[in-house]
């Protein structure tokens, strides 16, 4: 069995363009989160998967100087861009996460992965009914139900994410939802806004020196 991760970004974002390559301790925000899912005991490989459009040239050098798997397909048809990237690659489950995430937990990524495969269900997540702080959601889905996705999607809203065609579909695919131990849905680790991002970077610059 093999499951790929797709880190889906883009530069731009409408409330912070540019995020995911402003600097955090010197690096762009997006080398620390693609670190931080490297050390996932069970993806087997990272691709970034953003869009063909020159606003996302800087973006894919970055990614693929520092080593990473790059991916550049549609900018609004992420559905497409997820599946047009994966065509070819051998692959059974895909871990879907997305770039304004730098606080991904390396260890709630394998959770729900472990989850995942243990129910052997079509399609796994952390925020169906969120329990964790925001930032650190998590979603992975079989290859074939992002498959039957693809075909049978018509409505943007279907199209511009890459998984909301399977779970507003309970009645076509088996879902699950995994919790955390306490309900920490009230805190907010993403980043959108500038104060986001403030907030991030002092975690960062308080903790990263330590471990």
């Amino acid at each position: 069995m093999r499951i790929i991760g797709l880190l889906q970004a883009r530069t731009s974002s409408t409330r912070l363009p540019g995020k995911v390559l402003m600097r955090i301790l010197g690096e762009p925000m997006i080398l620390h989160q693609l670190r931080r899912i490297k050390r996932s005991e069970l993806i087997d490989d990272i691709i970034l998967c953003t869009s063909a459009e020159s606003s996302d040239d800087e973006l894919a050098k970055v990614c693929s100087g520092a080593g990473y798997q790059v991916f550049r397909g549609s900018l609004n048809d992420v559905l497409d861009r997820f599946v047009s990237c994966l065509d070819g690659e051998e692959c059974d489950q895909v871990v879907r996460l997305t770039g304004d995430c730098p606080l991904t937990d390396p260890a709630i990524i394998d959770k729900t992965i472990q989850k995942h495969l243990e129910k052997e269900v079509d399609y796994t997540s952390n925020s169906l009914a969120p329990t964790y702080p925001d930032g650190l959601d998590v979603e992975v889905f079989k290859i074939t139900a992002l498959l039957r996705a693809w075909k049978e999607a018509v409505l943007p809203s279907h199209r511009e994410h890459a998984t909301p065609y399977i779970y507003s579909h309970p009645e076509l695919f088996e879902l699950q939802n995994v919790e955390a131990t306490n309900d920490l849905s009230y805190m907010r680790w993403t980043v959108d806004e500038p104060v986001d991002f403030e907030f991030v970077t002092q975690v960062f610059e308080h903790l990263y020196p330590l471990n």
